[in-house]
């Protein structure tokens, strides 16, 4: 299933890592771990360095292996969410279409 993963760094880990140099070469390391589709960052959102990485996730019980490096490396916080390109809402379309027709009406009401 294909996840998006939200990643916020503490301000003062993130420095930290900064400092040392770390904090690059350690966002990259596990980015590559995880075999990303995608990552995207930004210098802030909430005050805190954060990431959004797009990423397939086979099996719930991989939620561990990837979250704990953030944890370990950056006393990260994080989010999961399953989230779908333009194919995968494609194929959903005919799920979407049952529940208009068995429930369309009652929101309505």
């Amino acid at each position: 299933m294909r996840m998006m993963l939200r990643v916020s760094i503490p301000v003062d880990a993130g420095n930290a890592a900064a400092r040392n140099g770390s904090l690059g070469s350690t966002v990259n390391s596990i980015v590559e771990n995880m075999k990303a589709e995608a990552a995207y960052f930004c210098s802030e959102d909430n005050g805190e360095r954060t990431g959004l990485i797009f990423f397939d996730m086979k099996d719930s019980s991989e939620i561990p292996s990837i979250a704990e490096p953030w944890f370990l490396a950056f006393n990260a916080k994080l989010t999961f969410r399953p989230v779908m390109n333009p194919q995968d809402l494609e194929r959903a379309i005919p799920g979407i279409e049952r529940a208009v027709k068995a429930y369309g009406k009652a929101a309505s009401a």
